[in-house]
């Protein structure tokens, strides 16, 4: 099947990237492809050995690029904010918001977030505003969010965004993957001198299917999950195209989002379709707000 490969990325040589869960799946081979075309690159990981490991296969797959390991745990803020002093002086042309968690038992973050929404977007919606002044410092910046198909199911209960009276555990991931939706649009709106854009792998083989059950002790649907990566999904490479579309290709346009092109599952990353409630601008405002006051962080000079 033809269409956009990694192939055609362009030369990133003096771009600086920030990619967050780089250290497996999705972000790894985002990483991976961003410092094989000459960026510079920061694989921001939870986990130091997993971080290490993934950083010693990209300098052997890629002896050439310039790859840097760094320390971010996304559930837990102060760690954001360590993350953005050190890596935040200069000018950063390409944040890719890949990190997350998906369908796991109900867990607090650091600041008392559920989990799931407390990493997948509160995480990503702080370190990317404590991140906007390198932002504006690029020439002309961009912000990738990962999403997933998931959000078409999803819906905001901001009457209970923790989980705390209810905790269902795929009804959080998709209210967490359609808040990264909603604030990869907002953004846009907010922000234009960064050009924001969402992007979803389809159905991609990584580890975040079996993570879930995993933590459960559910040794059967974790088996049954493998098999299912191994027969259907594409695999994590091939989930990473969108990802890279929309953090390189001359034609992105601002607040889209970017996936598969056969039904958003597989193939080669295309423009495509969001459910209808992530264009509301009422939904956007509202989940702006919500989000800066839990977290603290404010988007300094964007627009209301």
């Amino acid at each position: 099947m033809g269409g956009w490969t990694a192939g055609d990325i362009p030369d990133l040589r003096g771009r600086r990237v920030v990619v967050t869960g780089a250290n497996s799946g999705i972000g790894y081979h985002t990483a991976l492809q961003l410092a094989r075309h000459g960026a510079s690159v920061v694989l921001a990981c939870r986990s130091a050995e997993r971080g290490q490991a993934a950083l010693e296969r990209m300098r052997t797959a890629a002896p050439q690029a310039e790859i840097v390991l760094a320390a971010l745990d996304l559930a837990d803020l102060a760690s954001v904010r360590d993350f953005a002093s050190r890596h935040g002086e200069s000018p950063l042309d390409i944040l890719v918001n890949n990190a997350g968690v998906m369908a796991i038992p109900r867990r607090s973050t650091a600041d008392g977030f559920e989990m799931q929404f407390g990493t997948n977007h509160l995480g990503h919606f702080a370190l990317t505003g404590l991140l906007l002044p390198a932002l504006r410092a690029a020439a002309s910046p961009r912000v990738v969010t990962v999403t997933s198909a998931f959000a078409w199911t999803g819906s905001i209960a901001f009457d209970d965004l923790q989980g705390e009276r209810r905790y269902r555990k795929w009804n959080a991931y998709s209210q967490a993957k359609l808040a990264n939706l909603v604030f990869a649009k907002e953004l846009d709106r907010r922000v234009p001198e960064v050009t924001s854009v969402a992007a979803h792998p389809g159905y991609a083989a990584t580890n975040l299917q079996q993570t879930g059950p995993r933590m459960q002790g559910s040794t059967l649907m974790e088996k049954a999950t493998g098999l299912g990566n191994a027969v259907m999904a594409q695999s994590a490479a091939a989930g990473a195209l969108p990802s890279l579309y929309a953090a390189t290709a001359p034609d992105v346009s601002g607040g889209a989002c970017y996936g598969p092109r056969l039904l958003q599952y597989r193939g080669s990353p295309t423009k495509v379709a969001t459910p209808r409630q992530a264009d509301d601008p009422a939904l956007g405002k509202r989940l702006w707000e919500v989000s800066e006051t839990l977290t603290g962080v404010t988007y300094a000079g964007a627009a209301t």
